[in-house]
């Protein structure tokens, strides 16, 4: 998604609309027309993509845990037992990457993860659970007197910070993109060195 570099598919165009639309109006204020106007083309003709709108929804918020997931996991790989500092610098990176650039599925995650089947809740559930024990490795051993439980929670405390973005949307109350990935970054080193000195 935000890591992407070459041009979206076609189905990634229409993903990125209905996150947009269903994160502005929510996933019923929001119909299959709409997001095919959107990428241009017939809302018949999203069908040929996705079986519908549940399937869009699945897709994404799915699709988002996996992705931090995988950029975690690439990250730990890339550092190869590297000092924990620089590694809990880069999955930081990697967090704000994603509540800077795709704003409109934090929003989406808040408001419409109970309208998942079972399976699929299940399986954001786990991938979410994947993701912040990566985390808890890694701050632990940067503050090993730091107890599981408590690094835990400092994880989930980050994310609720970095995950705050969709909230910063008047005009001018980000300073830029550069400015606030610098100042969420602080905050996050800042809340991590506040557990770990308890």
């Amino acid at each position: 998604m935000a890591t992407r570099t070459d041009a979206p598919t076609r189905r990634e165009q229409i993903l990125k609309e209905a996150a947009r639309l269903f994160a502005e109006r929510g996933f019923h204020g929001v119909g299959v027309d709409e997001i095919g106007a959107a990428v241009g083309i017939s809302g018949p003709g999203l069908y040929r993509h996705f079986a519908g709108k549940d399937a869009m929804l699945a897709e994404l918020l799915v699709g988002i845990s996996d992705s931090l997931l995988t950029g975690a996991k690439r990250r730990l790989e890339e550092a190869d037992g590297g000092a924990p500092e620089a590694v809990l610098d880069s999955l930081i990176e990697g967090h704000i990457d994603f509540a800077l650039d795709d704003r409109p599925l934090i929003t989406l995650h808040d408001r419409e993860l109970d309208r998942l089947r079972d399976s699929d809740r299940k399986l954001v559930r786990q991938l979410q659970r994947q993701y912040v024990e990566l985390w808890v490795g890694v701050v632990r051993e940067l503050y090993p007197e730091l107890a599981e439980p408590a690094a835990r929670s400092a994880v989930h405390s980050v994310f609720g910070l970095l995950n705050s973005t969709p909230h910063l949307t008047r005009p001018g109350s980000l300073p830029g993109r550069a400015g606030t990935a610098e100042l969420l970054h602080r905050m996050a080193r800042g809340a991590f060195a506040a557990a770990g000195a308890s």
